[in-house]
């Protein structure tokens, strides 16, 4: 591990336990944990949470995809956030998935195919609707997300890589929040010392080339919620996001969410305590339900 990764994990992790202090199983979400989706045990775990209510009801779903700068996360610092986003009518799928720097790209990307694969075979077993599957993502994972969906959606996308989606998936709507987009390699800049741990080739222009969202959104795209925020740092790359999607004509629904007495930072959604967070969530998982 290096010392980028090492540091970021160690900053990443104290907040996100601050952040996560007191939190617990809410008493009306049903929880199905440590679930295999591929063959690796330690890395190839899900949860999935479905609220109490509607047990024997087959619900939509959303897969979220987590954050953590590709070389942190797991599924435990996503769970409360998961399971708010579950009391509102889905059945949530939160998985944890291969890290760089010991895992490099595209196994984050392949994780995310498997997990989304594992949610189409076991539909029925779990009372999902396969027909209706959503997906939310933030920061690093908002950058996995729409790469996913740009193979699911760009077939010349897709033959870059060594895998596939399952045949005419296609995500039905996703929420991308406070993502990364467009990356450029910057002397001393983090990202950039961060894509020397993800890519193989420490970067190289045909490198970022291939994991530049923008290049590959085309018309196929499926509509899109793109968050951020007045205090988000990645907040021009929504914007740069929106230019790409309408630039092919993909519906979206942009929100910058902006609290002046209390700024709102980076992935501030995943802090379930806030009424912000909350209010954001809920917006999300109403376009979703518009969708239906």
């Amino acid at each position: 591990m290096s010392q980028t990764s090492e540091l970021v994990r160690a900053q990443f992790s104290q907040g996100d336990a601050a952040r996560d202090q007191g939190l617990v199983t809410p008493s009306d979400v049903r929880r199905y944990d440590d679930l295999a989706y591929g063959p690796n045990p330690h890395w190839h775990l899900l949860d999935l949470y479905r609220p109490r209510a509607l047990d024997g009801k087959k619900l939509p779903v959303i897969v979220s995809v987590h954050g953590g700068a590709w070389v942190y996360g797991d599924k435990a610092r996503y769970q409360y956030y998961c399971m708010s986003l579950a009391q509102q009518g889905f059945a949530v799928v939160n998985f944890t998935y291969r890290l760089a720097p010991e895992f490099q790209f595209p196994a984050s990307l392949e994780d995310s195919n498997l997990a989304f694969s594992w949610v189409l075979e076991h539909a029925d077993e779990y009372g999902l609707d396969g027909g209706h599957v959503f997906a939310v993502g933030d920061s690093a994972g908002g950058h996995l997300l729409a790469l996913y969906t740009a193979m699911c959606t760009n077939p010349e996308y897709a033959g870059q890589y060594p895998f596939a989606p399952p045949r005419g998936f296609v995500p039905r709507g996703i929420a991308l929040n406070c993502g990364v987009y467009h990356i450029e390699r910057q002397t001393g800049d983090l990202t950039t010392l961060l894509m020397e741990e993800l890519l193989p080739q420490k970067g190289t222009a045909q490198e970022l080339r291939q994991i530049d969202v923008p290049s590959h959104v085309n018309r196929n795209f499926p509509p899109v919620f793109i968050m951020t925020a007045n205090n988000d740092f990645l907040r021009e790359q929504a914007l740069l996001l929106a230019q790409a999607l309408m630039k092919q004509e993909v519906c979206f629904l942009f929100h910058f969410y902006s609290d002046q007495i209390h700024p709102l930072d980076h992935v501030f959604h995943c802090n379930i305590k806030l009424p912000e967070a909350a209010r954001c969530n809920a917006e999300e998982c109403n376009f979703f339900k518009r969708l239906l």
